[in-house]
């Protein structure tokens, strides 16, 4: 699902809509990663609150692409994990209607792992290419 930013507006004023609002933050998210080869920016979400982030990174403890270069591997970074991976793994409920908004389309094994975690709807802004592969 791709989505445009959109607000409601009241005057001169413009008030961003939730969609747009999270897409946003999943953007500023994605200036944390390590990664110079594509900053990834995730923001789980449960009634329209925040709940976790998540950006594409190096595990912790480990060296970063920034710091020793990326391993790329079929034409994908080996040494980081996904924004959406991360996001995951601070999550800290299960069974609720969660959100999920990113700043690139996932993965088909990011999309597992949010459906494992119950997360409902995962909305996007940019395309990601063809998901034939794993990563």
């Amino acid at each position: 699902m791709t989505v445009s930013g959109t607000a409601s507006t009241l005057g001169d004023y413009k008030r961003l809509e939730w969609t747009a609002y999270f897409l946003n933050i999943a953007k500023a998210v994605a200036l944390r990663s390590t990664c110079p080869r594509l900053q990834v920016g995730a923001v789980i979400t449960l009634e329209n609150k925040i709940v976790t982030t998540g950006y594409n990174g190096a595990p912790s403890g480990e060296p970063h692409c920034t710091e020793v270069g990326c391993i790329i591997v079929d034409g994908h970074c080996k040494r980081t994990f996904h924004a959406e991976e991360n996001a995951l793994a601070h999550l800290g409920l299960h069974g609720y209607p969660l959100k999920m908004y990113v700043t690139h389309e996932p993965c088909v094994i990011c999309r597992e792992m949010a459906k494992m975690y119950l997360i409902h709807d995962i909305i996007w802004e940019n395309p990601y290419g063809d998901h034939d592969d794993e990563n």
